[in-house]
């Protein structure tokens, strides 16, 4: 660049070629010390030892480590991914990149998702569910619902609807779960309300519930519907019949 610096130039363009005749002469200029130059170097220790440029560009991943829950599924920034059931319980490496999510356990990768970015969406892998559904699996819709069903029917009857709003009944098991757990903060008479109240509004979720609780909602007696007080009956007031008659008093 010294041999540049007192010149002005009017384009990028202009510039830059400058810039790459006057490389091309440092390439070529011989070493003072030692025989060649930097273009010989170059061509005889740096090219043979250059290798071709991977197939796929660099994808910046970050890494973090997630337990596999007894749906399977591991949570990455609040999406859920799916992998081999028996991998319940155990602790699991999470490659995340901007648009997969890769898992592995003990150094193999077990499962590979598509990344979700809509929080609280499932990839669920139809491999990755034990045969015959549920049978091999310490939790069962039917062990979710009867625990439900200890607590009152209506928190039973949100658990079968959360369940049955599923694509897969194990992705229901988080937002089931999270209810029945509300019973230990709050009481399973509160719980029971509140799923009453959830279902007569038609909202099937734990958030909902969760909601009610924290407003009390669930301790508010149900609004009675009273009777409308007979219309007022007077001189003065007149209706729309009154004006309907032709040639009717004026005032």
């Amino acid at each position: 660049m010294a041999p540049l610096r007192n010149r002005t130039f009017f384009s990028l363009d202009e510039l830059a070629g400058e810039i790459r005749e006057s490389l091309l002469e440092l390439n070529n200029r011989p070493f003072q010390k030692l025989d060649g130059c930097r273009r010989t170097l170059f061509e005889t220790l740096d090219r043979p030892a250059i290798k071709p440029l991977p197939a796929e560009r660099y994808e910046f991943a970050t890494w973090k480590k997630a337990t596999v829950n007894i749906d399977y599924h591991i949570d990455v920034e609040h999406a859920y991914y799916s992998t081999p059931y028996q991998l319940i319980g155990k602790e699991v490496d999470v490659r995340v990149t901007a648009s997969m999510v890769e898992v592995l356990f003990k150094g193999q990768r077990v499962a590979v998702h598509q990344r979700q970015y809509t929080k609280g969406a499932y990839s669920t892998e139809p491999g990755h569910r034990p045969e015959k559904h549920q049978r091999y699996l310490e939790w069962t819709p039917d062990r979710i619902v009867s625990w439900a069903r200890s607590i009152g029917p209506n928190t039973a009857n949100l658990c079968e609807k959360i369940l049955e709003s599923r694509p897969h009944p194990e992705q229901g098991y988080r937002s089931c779960l999270g209810v029945l757990r509300l019973s230990k903060r709050y009481t399973e008479i509160r719980v029971e309300a509140a799923c009453r109240r959830a279902l007569a509004i038609g909202s099937h979720s734990y958030r909902s519930i969760k909601s009610i609780l924290e407003k009390g909602l669930d301790q508010l007696t149900d609004e009675k519907t009273e009777p409308s007080p007979p219309p007022v009956k007077h001189l003065n007031l007149r209706g729309p019949e009154y004006y309907s008659q032709k040639g009717g008093p004026l005032c």
